[in-house]
């Protein structure tokens, strides 16, 4: 079975119904990263439903032409927006709460009317809700010779007015996206853009009305974001990887529902949840994968260095580098044995910290002795740093000492000994090693 046909009339509907709808989740994605780290995720579905009665008003004055349609639209959205903003401000109403009176109140107006006055025709609630995106390239008109959908024109448009809202306005969006307070103190008017933002997303959401449907803008407007700032932290890579992740669910979203012979723009939004699952999974520094890898680096990593730092104390006592040397069976039991202690010890012995003699013993190397002798120096200096300043009983410094020494580097190790007497003992009397400028 050929999913994808390159020639005839076949090809001519697979591609373009690929392309309509590229466009149409690319700009709800773009705009969609702003909603999503204003934390508005919400308020772009209840925009998205509230449009309803402008885009109903807007037909019944001036019959299905889009500019009167998409004016509807955004005044309804940015009504919408005024409102939920009066209740929460004026009316004590929560913000969540707000949203469902209204979003709610506006959809049932916008569902009476339809009933009442449009029911005839084919902007229906099923148009509204799911879209027709199968259909849309059998609806063409040409256009300098060339014969395309008609429906491209309004949603190439609504693309290319949010690409310019974002270049535009790049600077006032980033700043009241992350700190409206600082924006508004130099000079930015957060409240023209965020109103701005809102009549942007009525454009966009009723430019997806006949495409991929009310419901499913929805979910271009949520899911590419969400699942782009798992992937990264920077604004600029976020509405790039939004805007890829929502044309690769275009794509596979349509091959699967021709495969599975389903509605293409639900699969669409199952194809751009599955991204978002996999995210979940494996994105590299948010998801579940990369952060157990995190958490066991960071746990061999302290691991290793309590190893090290027990073999440093070893040596002291003689002060010889040749005694006070362990099995790796009794460093391991020292440690409390287990699968950490272990692999610790690989990770030490692999990265030439410490050494296996022919005896069976674990010492270390000069480079681990640098490493431990670090470490020893960050946990006395904070011991003799609490006794200073807190005058804890001396066994109450160890353990707070413990937690922190594997976090303290040579600026710090600087600025504590600077902080304290001159002297070359901690509080137990035990000498604190010299700055050897080493990392623990």
């Amino acid at each position: 079975m050929n999913l994808l046909q390159f020639s005839g009339q076949g090809a001519y509907l697979d591609w373009w119904t690929i392309g309509i709808a590229a466009i149409v989740n690319t700009g709800c994605a773009v705009l969609g990263c702003f909603l999503v780290l204003r934390k508005l995720s919400l308020l772009g579905d209840a925009i998205s439903h509230a449009v309803l009665p402008g885009i109903v008003l807007a037909f019944l004055l001036a019959g299905r032409s889009p500019m009167p349609m998409l004016l509807g639209a955004m005044a309804t959205g940015v009504l919408t927006t005024f409102l939920i903003q009066t209740l929460q401000r004026y009316g004590g109403v929560a913000e969540d709460a707000g949203m469902g009176i209204v979003f709610t109140a506006m959809f049932s107006v916008g569902v009476l009317l339809l009933s009442n006055f449009a029911s005839q025709v084919d902007l229906d609630p099923s148009c509204v809700l799911y879209g027709q995106i199968e259909y849309i390239p059998l609806n063409v008109e040409t256009i300098f010779g060339i014969e395309v959908p008609k429906a491209l024109p309004i949603m190439l448009s609504a693309l290319v007015a949010v690409i310019a809202f974002v270049t535009l306005f790049w600077k006032e969006l980033k700043l009241t996206s992350f700190d409206p307070a600082l924006a508004t103190a130099i000079g930015i008017n957060a409240t023209l853009i965020y109103y701005l933002l809102m009549g942007m997303t009525a454009v966009v959401s009723v430019a997806a009305f006949e495409a991929v449907g009310a419901l499913f803008s929805v979910a271009m407007l949520i899911i590419p974001p969400a699942t782009a700032h798992l992937l990264t932290d920077k604004l600029g890579r976020m509405v790039w990887w939004s805007a890829a992740l929502a044309i690769s669910a275009s794509f596979f979203g349509y091959l699967v529902s021709k495969l599975l012979n389903v509605n293409a723009a639900g699969m669409m939004a199952c194809v751009a949840g599955g991204q978002f699952a996999a995210a979940v999974v494996f994105a590299p520094h948010y998801g579940i994968v990369g952060k157990l890898r995190h958490q066991l680096s960071l746990t061999a990593r302290i691991a290793g260095e309590d190893l090290a730092a027990l073999l440093y104390r070893q040596e002291e006592p003689s002060r010889s580098r040749d005694g006070g040397t362990m099995t790796v069976r009794e460093l391991v039991r020292a440690f409390g044995g287990g699968f950490v202690a272990r692999y610790a010890l690989h990770r030490l012995m692999r990265r030439g910290e410490i050494d296996k003699t022919p005896e069976g013993s674990v010492v270390l190397t000069d480079k681990g002795r640098r490493q431990a002798e670090s470490l020893v120096r960050s946990h006395r200096l904070w011991e003799a740093y609490l006794d200073k300043n807190f005058q804890l009983p001396l066994d109450h410094l160890h353990a707070p000492a413990e937690r922190i020494e594997h976090f303290i580097g040579p600026e710090l190790q600087q600025q504590l000994a600077e902080s304290l007497p001159k002297s070359d003992l901690d509080p137990h009397g035990r000498e604190i090693p010299p700055s050897t400028g080493t990392q623990p």
